[in-house]
C-alpha cells in the first residue's frame, strides 16, 4: 500500500499543481489576482496566489511610498527593496515548485485564512 501523497495533485487549470503554484508568483500581484480567479479546487494553489498578490501589492505600495522620499526613498529602493523582492521571489517560486506551502511571516497568515 502506497501511503505517500500523490503528488503533484492537478489544479482546476488541468497543470500540476506545484508548477500553477509557480506561475501565481511569476508575474506578481497580477498573476496572483488571475489565479485566484481561475482556479477553483487546489487550496495550494489559492494560497500561493493570494500570497503573491498580498505581497507583491504591499511592495507596490512601499516603493510608491518611498518614491515620496527625494534620496533616501530611491537609495532604499535601489539597494534594498529591489534585492530582497527579488531573493524573496525567487525563494517563493522554488518553494511552490517543491510543493511546499511557504508561509511568509504575517502575509503567509493573511493568505492561509484566506483561502480556508
Amino acid at each position: 500500500m502506497n501511503t505517500e501523497p500523490s503528488f503533484p495533485e492537478k489544479s482546476s487549470l488541468g497543470i500540476d499543481a506545484n508548477l500553477a503554484a509557480v506561475f501565481t508568483y511569476v508575474f506578481g500581484f497580477i498573476s496572483g489576482i488571475a489565479f485566484l480567479l481561475l482556479e477553483k479546487n487546489s487550496k495550494f494553489v489559492r494560497f500561493h496566489a493570494m500570497q503573491s498578490t498580498i505581497l507583491f501589492a504591499a511592495i507596490a505600495v512601499l516603493k510608491v511610498v518611498l518614491g515620496l522620499l527625494p534620496l533616501l526613498g530611491a537609495l532604499t529602493n535601489t539597494f534594498i527593496v529591489w534585492p530582497a523582492t527579488v531573493v524573496i521571489w525567487l525563494v517563493l517560486m522554488v518553494k511552490a515548485f517543491k510543493g511546499e506551502t511557504f508561509k511568509l511571516p504575517i502575509i503567509g497568515d493573511i493568505a492561509e485564512q484566506q483561502v480556508r
